[in-house]
């Protein structure tokens, strides 16, 4: 089973002056965030803004980040929508480029039952050898995949882990429960990482590593060590930080902290929109508080 690591980076997608993806800018956010602990990336996710991302552009980026990386990192691809065959399609599209990995969202707008989750999920194992990610985030998707949905799942061979962003600690450790041991669960909100390791969680697929990746990393090897004060002390001192990458809307603070520290992703294509000056201060000072120097 493929080790996804306990440290990914769901990477925003850098744009240039006119909002096309600037694939070079991919290119060198990729290393640096492999040179500052992320064990994987994951690409065109929601943080990557996929939802304005054509298919093309998803498929460059996913051989872009492949090719800047090489074995240093697992890159796993976005490939999740609400169509099954297109998730099918994308999917396919994403093992020719070379993903180690791929990332199934729950589907959004349709609202599946629960068997439908199964179905759907199911049907992409089925049509692909990749292992799978799925990604349960409720509060975009308007669907929930329940924790015996998700044990069923893990029956179903190339599903292998979950990043778990329903906010529920009850829930995340159900799935922990109900679960194989080698099934891989991963945080997928940073508040919550300790947390959910403390239930059998194994990482953190996050957007704040973006900036504080290597502090992250020694946050969630600490604990795997079971130095638990030194784990639970970092984790209260990147709290601030955690919380201001969630002031609005995901990924406008986090791509307005890239630039506050010194690295250009870009602007937000619409609907989403620029970090307002409030919001921007809680960045800054979230930062300042951390010791990580603000540019502007």
């Amino acid at each position: 089973m493929l080790d996804l690591g306990r440290v990914l980076t769901a990477m925003v997608t850098p744009f240039d002056s006119r909002l096309e993806v600037d694939y070079g800018k991919a290119r060198q956010l990729a290393d640096k965030l492999v040179k500052e602990g992320s064990d994987g990336l994951v690409v065109a996710g929601t943080t990557g803004e996929s939802p304005t991302l054509s298919k093309e552009e998803k498929v460059r980026l996913f051989e872009t980040v492949i090719e800047a990386v090489g074995d240093r990192a697992v890159v796993v691809a976005g490939t999740g929508t609400n169509s099954t065959s297109d998730s099918i399609a994308m999917t396919k599209a994403a093992a020719a480029a070379g993903a180690k990995a791929i990332m199934l969202v729950g589907p959004y707008y349709n609202k599946p039952p629960q068997e439908g989750l199964y179905q759907h999920f199911a049907a992409v194992a089925r049509a692909t050898e990749l292992p799978i990610l799925l990604y349960n985030v409720p509060g975009r998707t308007s669907v929930n995949i329940l924790p015996e949905t998700v044990a069923r799942l893990a029956k179903v061979p190339n599903i292998i882990a979950i990043k778990e962003a329903s906010g529920s600690l009850d829930q995340v450790a159900e799935v922990v429960r109900t679960t194989p041991p080698e099934f891989q669960v991963l945080s997928g909100d940073d508040s919550l990482t300790l947390p959910i390791m403390a239930v059998g969680g194994r990482g953190i697929v996050s957007v704040a590593s973006h900036v504080v990746g290597l502090q992250i990393k020694r946050m969630v090897e600490a604990f795997a060590a079971g130095r638990v004060g030194e784990a639970r002390d970092l984790h209260l001192k990147l709290l601030p930080f955690f919380k201001a990458c969630f002031v609005t809307t995901n990924p406008i603070p986090v791509k307005a902290a890239l630039r506050l520290t010194g690295f250009e992703a870009g602007g937000l294509r619409l609907p989403l929109v620029e970090a307002n000056p409030k919001e921007l201060d809680v960045l800054r000072k979230s930062l300042t508080d951390l010791g990580v120097p603000v540019q502007g």
